[in-house]
């Protein structure tokens, strides 16, 4: 195993390599991962000597033009800009090296997308997600555009088009996300003077009947065989057995999950605070059994960082779990137990469905997973099998 002290770097980087190896070591690089970003700055710097640059000469081209000559003299790893993350982000932090700024909008829907970008944070304060989602359609909607997008002249034909194009081979939740991303373009689009028509109305809506299915919860069983999966010996085991347990026993959503704080947690109360959608911030009981799994992965298997949140990354650097990196548990768990994968939110479903059977009302089951209405609650009374049994009629007997 390497050992990042007998890293010697040389060059205009070497007056930098004692902080970027004290850096390393606080955001919890191993020493053979250390070592080898070391070795990589060692590298860079004599490259920069070589051509004769400065620190400050260590731009993105540059970068690139380093790692190229890096891959022609034969190294076969730590060859793209992702590995220079490290030694630039250093860079940057200390104010040697210009942080690198976003390309100006070039093309008109560059152009127009990034005054869309203002319109949906500024105008309508929506959350970062669902910003990312709805550019995500405008970007698919303008892509199907010619070059000088011609929005004035466009017409509810076109709109409807794309929708139905898009729309013929999705899922009935991925048709949704396209359409109310399309509608909030056209309103867009509408407002900010692209166009003189209202086309809302053109954007067909997706044959989806609300409450129509069942909540995709599953077993006592599986959920015991998810949380076994989880080796408590392990560092990686304690998060993922913490996560596991928050997801089934609280009924979050990844997103909340990820979230969760140190300080959000109330040991002596018992509570625990829940950033849910539309900026709410809830509190729910912390169950003993959840919150010796925190303990549990806080005591012996969180880093030591300066991330506030209570689940991060194992390997560092150690930084937050996104909602995704929630997720991403979840399927692990289910490959390691032997299940069909499954996302978090199943775990959520898990949550309502246990709390049905074992006694609670609608309303509880409601206030535990925080609906805003109780026609969302109202699903789970599919799977209250008991109590429909007592409302169902006789067959009616035949005539004969």
């Amino acid at each position: 195993m390497g050992k990042p002290s007998r890293v010697q770097v040389s060059g205009p980087l070497a007056r930098y390599s004692d902080g970027f190896r004290l850096e390393l070591a606080r955001q919890g690089f191993t020493a053979n991962a250390a070592s080898n970003q070391l070795q990589l700055m060692a590298h860079a710097s004599r490259w920069l000597a070589s051509k004769r640059l400065g620190v400050g000469d260590l731009t993105p081209a540059r970068v690139s033009e380093f790692l190229g000559a890096r891959r022609a003299e034969g190294y076969t790893l730590w060859l793209s800009p992702k590995a220079m993350v490290p030694v630039v982000g250093y860079l940057c932090g200390i104010g040697v090296l210009a942080t690198p700024v976003p390309a100006a909008p070039a093309t008109p829907a560059e152009k127009l997308t990034a005054h869309y970008r203002t319109y949906l944070v500024t105008e309508r304060g929506l959350a970062a997600d669902t910003v990312t989602s709805y550019l995500h359609v405008a970007r698919l909607f303008l892509s199907t555009r010619p070059t000088a997008l011609g929005l004035e002249q466009l017409s509810a034909g076109e709109v409807s088009r794309f929708a139905l194009a898009e729309c013929t081979t999705r899922s009935v939740g991925s048709a949704k996300y396209i359409v109310c991303g399309l509608r909030s373009l056209v309103r867009f689009l509408y407002v900010a003077g692209y166009t003189d028509r209202q086309l809302e109305a053109a954007v067909p809506k997706v044959a989806g009947w609300r409450l129509a299915g069942l909540p995709k919860a599953i077993g006592p069983h599986d959920v015991a065989r998810l949380l076994a999966s989880c080796d408590r010996r392990s560092t990686f085991g304690r998060r993922d057995f913490a996560v596991l347990s928050v997801l089934v026993r609280l009924g979050l959503r990844a997103g909340e999950v990820a979230a969760i704080e140190l300080a959000d947690i109330d040991w002596r109360a018992g509570e625990v605070v829940i950033r849910g959608k539309s900026r709410r911030q809830e509190r729910l009981p912390l169950p003993v059994d959840v919150g010796d799994a925190i303990a549990g992965w806080l005591q012996r298997g969180r880093p030591r960082c300066e991330c506030a949140t209570v689940f991060t990354r194992v390997r560092a650097p150690h930084r937050r779990l996104s909602a995704g990196g929630i997720s991403a548990i979840m399927r692990a768990a289910c490959a390691r137990a032997g299940l069909p994968a499954m996302n978090a939110h199943r775990l959520r479903h898990t949550a309502g469905t246990e709390m049905l059977r074992a006694g609670a009302s609608l309303a509880e089951v409601g206030q535990v997973l925080r609906h805003a209405s109780m026609l969302t609650t109202s699903i789970y009374a599919k799977v209250d099998r008991s109590g429909l049994r007592a409302l169902a009629l006789p067959w009616p007997r035949s005539a004969s």
